[in-house]
């Protein structure tokens, strides 16, 4: 018996996220774990939506940087917050992309009725990173609780030196190349022929949109104050693109490289939240749907053996397309995460060359360019910031508002994450979620041409 059979598909809502002020490392939260933030996002999401004491199906989420006390993450920030403590939580992790595969998880178990309501969150702190001993003193300790006499504790220490008590600070280059995330972004920016000027002048960009954003009322009920903090401490209203010119490139120092500290990210904390629902949930709790969450996909390149790190969200978007009847150019805004410039100016190029999207994403014609204009309205992460796991619920509560408050049809989400991955999704507005699907259900579950 096939019991998937007689269940029922149904949409999954969006109805709003929450975050806190997002910070340059070791400014204002650098006393404040994961789970604080984590915890101080949450309780701003419940007050902003009524939900003291309500029970919520699932909560999702995590961090990419973590100590070993973190291994719960999730459910100690559900604990401690003001949701009631009968609300499970699974702490899950997949890079930059946490957040946003946790709220696709979501939304599959609603659309089958597994759940009526969930929270994705993700939270990241670089400021209370942990610090380890090399493996080999890591052993000694080990063996050290191990001892039963004086003897075996002096035998534990045999042939040690001092060298082994250096710490090994947390990295983020990949193991399978020893190269850094901006090291592999560089060499994206020389294959695609991204130069400083066009990098820039994205950057400056993103910082503008976002002071605007702030200026115009647009995050006010996106960002709770945590800490004294009430507003992203690294958008720069006042960006020169002239003293962005001056700057050297980080990553490459050869006299080539285009990659500097004001085209890239900078290492963040915070925390971000999002609320998924059924329809019938929403409406029992009195809260507006804001967009619908309608489809997914997770895509990853070879890039130890040579492709961009950071190309896996055209793999992604190219799939997620495949059997919806939707082109590229099919939507009202485009929120593709900002972790280099040279990222999302070489994504871009890759959509529009058809060689590329014949060979790699098997395509019979270039996906094609899209309108600049709609491309990260309200700023992205390069001016606000970026802790890992936090970035996908930002995201989508951004793109979720724009959707509602501007009648907008659809919009794109794309992010990269370490690992050579990319987690892409599609959201629909109110209104276009009620018109007839291009493609057959099974069809676009199944990404067919």
């Amino acid at each position: 018996m096939n019991i998937m059979a007689d269940i029922p598909m149904r949409p999954a809502v969006v109805l709003g996220g929450v975050r806190i002020p997002f910070c340059r490392s070791h400014t204002a939260y650098a006393e404040l774990s994961n789970l604080d933030m984590l915890t101080a996002a949450l309780d701003g999401l419940v007050d902003r939506f009524a939900l003291h004491g309500v029970h919520i199906d699932e909560v999702v989420g995590g961090a990419v940087v973590t100590h070993a006390k973190d291994w719960n993450l999730a459910r100690e920030a559900v604990i401690g917050s003001k949701l009631a403590p009968t609300t499970p939580a699974i702490t899950m992790m997949q890079a930059c992309g946490t957040s946003l595969a946790g709220a696709l998880g979501l939304a599959a178990k609603i659309a089958t009725g597994q759940i009526e309501c969930g929270i994705a969150l993700g939270s990241d702190t670089t400021s209370d990173a942990p610090i380890v001993f090399q493996r080999k003193f890591a052993q000694r300790l080990v063996q050290l609780s191990r001892a039963k006499s004086l003897g075996d504790r002096a035998a534990v220490f045999k042939g040690f030196t001092p060298a082994e008590l250096a710490p090994q600070p947390p990295s983020t280059s990949e193991p399978r190349t020893g190269l850094s995330m901006g090291e592999h972004c560089e060499l994206m920016a020389k294959e695609w022929g991204i130069t400083r000027e066009a990098q820039d002048l994205l950057a400056y960009e993103s910082h503008k949109k976002a002071a605007a954003a702030y200026d115009e009322g647009f995050m006010d009920d996106l960002v709770v104050p945590c800490a004294g903090v009430f507003r992203d401490n690294n958008i720069r209203e006042d960006i020169s693109l002239e003293k962005m010119a001056e700057l050297k490139p980080v990553f490459d120092r050869s006299g080539h490289g285009t990659i500097t500290a004001a085209n890239s990210t900078p290492l963040t904390d915070g925390a971000a939240t999002i609320l998924l629902a059924s329809e019938e949930w929403a409406r029992k709790q009195g809260i507006p749907v804001q967009a619908y969450l309608s489809l997914g996909r997770t895509s990853a390149v070879d890039f130890v053996q040579g492709e961009g790190l950071l190309m896996a969200p055209t793999v992604a978007v190219s799939e997620l397309l495949r059997g919806t009847g939707l082109a590229l150019q099919d939507f009202d805004y485009y929120e593709i995460h900002e972790a280099f410039a040279a990222q999302v100016l070489a994504t871009l190029k890759a959509w529009e060359s058809e060689d590329y999207c014949r060979r790699r994403l098997g395509r019979s014609e270039a996906l094609g360019s899209i309108d600049r204009g709609k491309l990260n309205v309200k700023g992205s992460s390069i001016a606000f910031g970026h802790p890992f796991a936090a970035t996908g619920a930002r995201i989508l509560a951004v793109m979720a508002k724009l959707l509602h408050q501007n009648g907008g049809k659809r919009g794109l989400i794309s992010i990269c994450t370490a690992g050579g991955m990319g987690v892409a999704a599609i959201l629909e507005g109110v209104a276009t979620h009620l018109l007839p699907k291009a493609g057959k259900p099974a069809e676009i579950a199944a990404g067919a041409e």
